[in-house]
């Protein structure tokens, strides 16, 4: 075993599943995608820490225990179509690949979205596509989505994001208020999307997701 299995095992044993994740197609995905390749490369080192890491210009790869505690939430089957909503370089979106029927992430920054387009071919994730644009504006073209995850904080969810949830869809969003934030799962029914909480955890918000300020003179 590597020196990076023996992280990514104790990565699961360590984070993963004293957080009550305990499904196995999560665990698999997570002992199985090789989270140091999503990382810039000086990075490598702090791939499993435990602890949201840092990529400069407010944007981070969320702590394994928070994408995990997410997926188990929406609890992604075999025969979904995902939206992953700032995949950064790609991890989050490998991780759904082995989960759901495919993937489209959406990745604002030019350089990340090439990156995790190449490192999703080179590890094999054939059921995924990168879409280069606003995170704010989702991949319309693409959906509608069963489930759509937001690898980030959000103050103000865009009405065009939710547009993209199908019936009986579920939203994973990490809603920021000052430093502290609370994960919320939405499901979309005949009536809208319903949301309830499910956990603490803290991250920057994404571009495109702040609340707007009300002018005043």
């Amino acid at each position: 075993m590597s020196d990076f299995a023996r992280r990514r095992t104790m990565m699961v044993d360590n984070q993963i599943r004293p957080s009550d994740v305990t499904k196995f197609p999560i665990i698999d995905a997570m002992l199985s995608v090789p989270r140091e390749q999503f990382v810039p490369a000086g990075r490598r080192e702090a791939a499993y820490v435990g602890e949201n890491m840092e990529l400069g210009g407010g944007r981070v790869i969320l702590d394994p225990r928070t994408l995990a505690k997410m997926l188990d939430a929406v609890d992604v089957q075999p025969d979904e179509l995902v939206l992953d909503v700032g995949c950064s370089y790609g991890y989050s979106t490998a991780v759904l690949a082995r989960l759901a029927e495919a993937v489209v992430a959406v990745e604002e920054d030019e350089g990340m979205a090439r990156e995790a387009a190449a490192t999703l071919s080179q590890t094999e994730a054939d059921n995924t596509a990168v879409v280069e644009g606003p995170l704010s504006e989702g991949a319309a073209k693409h959906g509608p989505y069963d489930v759509i995850l937001v690898q980030g904080g959000v103050q103000q969810l865009p009405q065009a994001l939710l547009d993209q949830l199908a019936q009986h869809g579920r939203i994973c969003c990490l809603f920021m208020d000052g430093v502290l934030g609370v994960v919320r799962l939405g499901y979309r029914s005949e009536s809208g999307v319903s949301w309830r909480d499910l956990f603490n955890a803290s991250a920057p918000v994404l571009p495109g997701l702040a609340r707007r300020s009300a002018f005043a003179l």
